[in-house]
């Protein structure tokens, strides 16, 4: 059978970027395909910070139900925006070849509130906690929307800064000369990757999609996941994890962090590239239990994570 495949997608300028990469590929091979974009529920509340709404998956629910519905054939989120576990009758089916993995600040101009007292801006857990741990005396302030909401909001505030994804910025052309990259700040599980869902029973799809696959991306960011899910976090918890292959190894590191960036607990590992199918497990344990169950116990009270 030979079908048009329809891709569903949000329809922010990142997302739709992120669609049109995945037509162009599926185009080049042959295969002919729509793209259908949607409105999320993530995108539509923008008055209440992430963790609020008492979710994982606010970004990729409402693609979900419309695969379920028939509606699109598959769907193309940024990786780290997806829940470990996947609706019933829905899998992976491509992770494409990763783009920057690191965190960046964009800034005004001026660096000196480095030294003393600072507004940063950003809607993630993660990146206010480590920010805060980095620089306590800093204030952080929520920031919700799209990728160019978000840098207007920058615009039209009086922060210092904001903290975006690299990735986000260069894929549509929007970094500025105004930025630094964030070395010392663990990224999100599969941050800068882009992941391809697709319905189980659809060979046809699927067969297309494996086509688009890359290795080292899907191993990385399966150990990332590990990580991620081994921990209970949702993808709003103050999790960093990043798996680099290096030569014949994939050297590991993984962070936790309280909400107000004063517990950190961090691992630091390395396996051989053949056996990582429970490393991030493995690592996700040894922070468990080297004092990170109590705060993670703590955290889901917090963030009413059920």
């Amino acid at each position: 059978m030979v079908k048009k495949i329809r891709i569903g997608t949000r329809d922010s300028e990142l997302a739709l970027w992120q669609a049109h990469t995945v037509q162009n590929k599926l185009n080049e091979l042959g295969y002919e395909t729509e793209i259908i974009a949607v409105k999320s529920t993530g995108d539509l509340i923008l008055d209440k910070p992430l963790y609020e709404l008492g979710i994982t998956g606010i970004f990729t629910k409402t693609l979900d139900i419309a695969m379920l519905k028939g509606e699109v054939d598959i769907a193309v989120h940024s990786m780290k925006d997806v829940p470990t576990a996947l609706p019933i009758g829905i899998v992976q089916a491509a992770v494409l070849e990763r783009a920057n993995t690191l965190d960046l600040l964009v800034h005004k101009g001026n660096l000196d509130f480095l030294n003393s007292k600072g507004i940063i801006a950003s809607g993630s857990l993660r990146r206010k906690a480590q920010w805060l741990h980095k620089y306590p005396t800093h204030q952080v302030e929520d920031l919700r929307g799209n990728v160019n909401t978000r840098m207007q909001k920058l615009k039209d505030n009086n922060w210092n800064g904001a903290i975006f994804a690299a990735a986000g910025l260069e894929r549509i052309n929007l970094k500025p000369d105004t930025f630094i990259n964030l070395d010392w700040m663990v990224p999100a599980p599969a941050q800068g990757a882009m992941l391809v869902v697709a319905m189980e029973k659809d060979t046809f799809t699927r067969e297309a999609l494996a086509k688009l696959n890359n290795n080292e991306a899907e191993i990385c960011t399966y150990i990332e996941r590990q990580f991620l899910r081994t921990l209970e976090g949702g993808c709003t918890a103050p999790i960093g994890a990043l798996a680099i292959k290096n030569d014949n190894k994939i050297e590991f590191k993984g962070v936790l962090f309280s909400l107000d960036g004063k517990e950190k607990h961090f691992i630091e590992k390395s396996c051989n590239f053949e056996s990582y199918l429970n490393f991030g497990q493995e690592c996700a344990k040894e922070i468990l239990e080297n004092g990170g169950k109590p705060l993670m116990e703590k955290l889901r009270t917090e963030l009413k994570v059920k």
